[in-house]
């Protein structure tokens, strides 16, 4: 629920001439149909997707669609629900990178040929009401909707080139997960899941250990 706003103005801007929306297909609801094309906007865990797509992925082409916010904006209501209390820009940034945060939960998805993956990258505001039920965390405050403010670009993750990018130049061959955060550069449980989920896809393989480490080559 409190991610309608969101969802709804990404169907809004994907939609293209000719659209279905809302279709129930193989006894699941699809956000849009294009053609032979099923075109899932999920703006919440992966995780809950699986059952969906593994069934959905059996006789039909299936487009997930994934908003990653490289710019966010906190925005506090009050009491009324109407009026804006504060307005500012969160110091967390987005990194395309993050998806995989999501991605490895379909690791043992993305080998499959009918399935893609595209990100947009986007601009949102995050909207936060008071509540004695909110986070403590955050004093109270919880996020009760998520508003899109514009898509700055979107990027295309179903081809395994397309993958390799995530495979810095100068990686070593064979590498470990601790080679691959380093020269990323990126955290730590991000580079071992992109190691996961590239292995699943077979754009690398296990190739030993170094010490405890696991060793990964490309194919």
């Amino acid at each position: 629920m409190g991610e309608r706003s969101l969802h709804a103005a990404l169907k809004r801007w994907y939609a293209d001439p000719g659209d279905r929306f809302e279709v129930t297909v193989d006894g699941f609801q699809v956000d849009i149909v294009r053609g032979d094309l099923l075109v899932e906007i999920q703006t919440r865990s992966f995780g809950a997707l699986k059952r969906k797509l593994a069934a959905l992925l059996e006789r039909h082409p299936v487009r997930l669609v994934y908003p990653l916010p490289v710019e966010k904006w906190i925005v506090r209501l009050a009491d009324d629900g109407l009026s804006v209390v504060s307005r500012r820009r969160s110091t967390r940034q987005g990194k395309l990178e993050d998806v995989f945060i999501e991605l490895v939960s379909l690791a043992k998805l993305m080998g499959n040929p009918r399935l893609q993956i595209e990100v947009l990258l986007t601009r949102e505001e995050e909207v936060r009401r008071y509540s004695k039920t909110g986070s403590w965390r955050r004093q109270g405050w919880g996020t009760c909707d998520r508003r899109l403010i514009e898509v700055v670009r979107r990027v295309k993750l179903h081809s395994p080139d397309a993958l390799r990018m995530f495979l810095p130049d100068g990686l070593p061959d064979p590498f470990t997960v601790a080679q691959l955060a380093a020269a990323g550069p990126y955290a730590r449980p991000i580079a071992g899941r992109i190691a996961y989920c590239l292995r699943h896809m077979g754009i690398v393989i296990q190739a030993g250990k170094l010490g405890n480490a696991i060793l990964y080559r490309r194919t």
